[in-house]
């Protein structure tokens, strides 16, 4: 069997765009992937074409070999741009090889450990400003059948904190945990915004809320910071969805900088690379909560490794838009906050592009921090 095209969508999604990709075969059998990697999506296309001589006329049931030989090709080889698009082919190619075997995608991978999957929801507190607020879409959210939420509370800061904020942000928690009660699990998420003092100033307040943990506390860019504050944290710390690639999570997994290790499916490399990844950690003792904001190929993706792995602890959950079961064929089966990881041949999933077509992309800039340079 042999890879002949491959062809990408890109879907507007609110904040983000998605890409999807359908690889064909010269067999007819196609497979699907996902490469979403937000504000980056011109750059990530572009990948997908510079990556077309070492894909076409391939085998795609030899992913491991896809996957080393466009690494290895390449000369800026730590590239999220790059590594999403190969990890979108790579979904593709082990998708493909699942349907030609006629066996989930998980058996690829060791076979499946776990029958469900406990997850977690992000995008839940929607517009919320006040505590009140935050407090009433957590009880909704909780209503709906969430079992853990994730959320960012700490609006503009950057490095630093005011003290209002940090009042502020101190009081949402305890709105929400007051508005949920002590079952519902909390996660903190710092997008790697705050310097390693205010970052375990934050962690000593929080503490008393019963946080699961606390994740991108601080500066991703230097990974020492990240193994400081987890020395003295009172809150588990979770991070690494900016690393991109096993080798970037050597430092931080050998030096145990972690409770949760967070690699993303999409800019590691692929589901392969999840995999190894996961075996690094485990090593350590180190548990696998892995980002997923993506959309529902990455988490059809996600869920056939993360059925795999000794040392599974979260997947994440994004609210997405309302037209995301109409884009793709995804039926995801949710229990009393599990994923019931199903059997369907591959991936278990495909585009449904005629729906992908109506929702064009869209271009607007990143504006998470708030900025004064007078």
């Amino acid at each position: 069997m042999k890879i002949t095209d491959y062809k990408t969508f890109s879907i507007n999604a609110g904040y983000r765009n998605l890409i999807f990709v359908i690889v064909y075969t010269d067999k007819g059998i196609h497979g699907v992937g996902e490469a979403t990697l937000e504000w980056k999506t011109h750059a990530t296309l572009g990948a997908f074409e510079d990556l077309r001589p070492y894909v076409i006329g391939t085998d795609p049931t030899r992913f491991e070999r896809l996957f080393y030989e466009c690494y290895r090709q390449s000369y800026w080889r730590v590239d999220p741009c790059y590594l999403s698009a190969i990890a979108a082919l790579e979904m593709a190619c082990v998708d493909i090889t699942g349907k030609a075997y006629n066996m989930p995608a998980y058996q690829l991978f060791g076979g499946k450990l776990h029958d469900k999957l406990r997850i977690y929801t992000n995008g839940w507190s929607g517009s919320a400003a006040t505590p009140g607020e935050y407090a009433q879409n957590a009880a909704i959210a909780v209503e709906n059948g969430a079992k853990a939420l994730k959320w960012d509370f700490f609006g503009s800061s950057y490095m630093t904190i005011t003290h209002e904020a940090f009042d502020k942000a101190v009081s949402i928690m305890a709105a929400v945990r007051e508005a949920v009660g002590p079952g519902i699990e909390l996660l903190i998420e710092g997008h790697g915004r705050f310097n390693p003092h205010i970052a375990l100033k934050i962690a000593n307040a929080m503490a008393e809320y019963k946080p699961y943990f606390f994740e991108e506390p601080v500066i991703t860019d230097v990974v020492e910071d990240t193994i400081e504050v987890h020395k003295y944290s009172p809150i588990p710390i979770a991070a690494g969805e900016r690393l991109f690639g096993k080798s970037m999570f050597r430092e931080l997994l050998s030096q145990k900088g972690v409770d949760f290790a967070q690699p993303d499916l999409m800019h590691i490399g692929g589901m392969n690379e999840l995999k190894k990844i996961a075996v690094m950690a485990e090593v350590q003792n180190i548990q696998i909560a892995p980002h997923n904001p993506g959309s529902s190929i990455s988490t059809a993706a996600n869920i056939q490794v993360c059925a795999t792995l000794p040392n599974f602890e979260f997947l994440e959950m994004l609210n997405d838009v309302p037209y995301r079961t109409e884009i793709t064929t995804e039926n995801l089966q949710i229990e009393d906050g599990f994923l019931i990881v199903q059997d369907t041949p591959g991936l278990g999933i495909d585009i449904v592009a005629e729906e992908c077509l109506k929702y064009p992309m869209k271009s607007s800039p990143q504006r998470m921090f708030g900025y004064n340079y007078s």
